[in-house]
């Protein structure tokens, strides 16, 4: 299950970066799940220990509550195009989200012993 999970949302993550190139700042989201995507595949190599990934997922929370707008209006989904500020804030928290639970995830399957 690690690898399978290793795997698809270092993929993902790999496209979030891929789609931040038109974003009004990509210098800070290329490398945000770029790190995700690397942090991923080293769990799928079996690199890294829990403690790793577990620092990740508490510095990602911690930036998505830090990023979370004032206002609450949703994310829009059906938008492509930012609406409001405080849309798009709760979109990027939304991402750093999203890396925080995989990160999560990847620290509680890495204690876990490797079975062969």
């Amino acid at each position: 299950m690690r690898k399978t999970l290793s795997i698809v949302f270092g993929v993902l993550f790999l496209l979030f970066a891929a789609v931040q190139y038109n974003d009004p700042d990509p210098q800070v989201w290329i490398p945000i799940y770029g790190i995700a995507a690397v942090a991923c595949f080293m769990a799928y190599a079996g690199l890294g220990k829990w403690w790793f990934f577990g620092l990740l997922a508490v510095m990602f929370v911690v930036a998505a509550v830090y990023q979370w707008p004032p206002v609450f209006e949703g994310f829009l989904f059906s938008e492509v195009g930012m609406r409001s500020v405080n849309i798009e804030l709760a979109r990027e928290a939304g991402g750093l989200a999203i890396c925080a639970l995989v990160m999560g995830i990847l620290a509680a399957l890495a204690r876990q012993p490797i079975r062969r």
